[in-house]
């Protein structure tokens, strides 16, 4: 499943942070701080100024699917433009700060800023693109596919080496894959065994190209 930033949009550069910052105010939260919930009735729009969340839907349960990761630059909430209920919850991964922009704020901007507004259709592409990607991948793929998939479109280039520089724990990965905790810990341990990775202090290296299928 695509979770990394690029995977949700480009981020805002640092004039349309300056620009869309005059029109909100600026809010801190701590660590593990759940911003909106899923089915809220909000009316705000979140620029992230400084921090991490994951975007991620529950279940009466408590059992969850992560949908993405966001940092500085990115934004959630657009989805109040209809008037709709939050479609999914957003919680703090550390401690964050956010301009937050009332919804009437939010239309006057997007009409008076088209170049912003041919932005936002453009996240929403991509962002419908990768979550139906994932959707194939939950039906489509095993456990072990939705893993590989996953490792691979997390990881970066780092001198000469494929690293996921976030750091995960087991449960993070069973979360975004829709898998348990004790199914990851099997195919970790196979993929180590196998050379395909190895996991420093939860840093994930990947030393080769997992096999499509196990």
């Amino acid at each position: 499943m695509k979770q990394t930033d690029a995977a949700v949009g480009k981020h805002l550069n640092e004039e349309e942070l300056r620009v869309l910052s005059t029109q909100g105010v600026i809010k801190s939260f701590p660590k593990n701080t759940i911003i909106v919930s899923e089915g809220d009735e909000t009316d705000h729009f979140y620029i992230i100024v400084e921090g991490r969340v994951k975007v991620f839907v529950s279940d009466e349960e408590g059992r969850e699917i992560v949908l993405a990761t966001q940092g500085r630059g990115d934004y959630f909430g657009e989805m109040v433009l209809d008037g709709g209920p939050r479609s999914a919850s957003i919680m703090t991964l550390v401690p964050s700060r956010f301009v937050v922009i009332p919804k009437n704020r939010f239309r006057e901007f997007l009409q008076t800023h088209p170049a912003f507004s041919i932005h936002l259709v453009e996240m929403f592409i991509r962002r419908t693109r990768a979550l139906t990607e994932n959707v194939k991948s939950l039906a489509l793929m095993d456990v072990y596919g939705r893993v590989a998939r996953m490792l691979l479109e997390l990881a970066v280039e780092q001198n000469g080496s494929l690293v996921i520089e976030e750091k995960l724990t087991q449960q993070d990965i069973a979360s975004r894959v829709g898998a348990s905790r004790e199914m990851i810990s099997r195919i970790f341990k196979d993929l180590t065994a196998g050379g395909y990775i190895s996991v420093d202090r939860k840093r994930i290296t990947i030393r080769r190209n997992p096999p499509r299928h196990w």
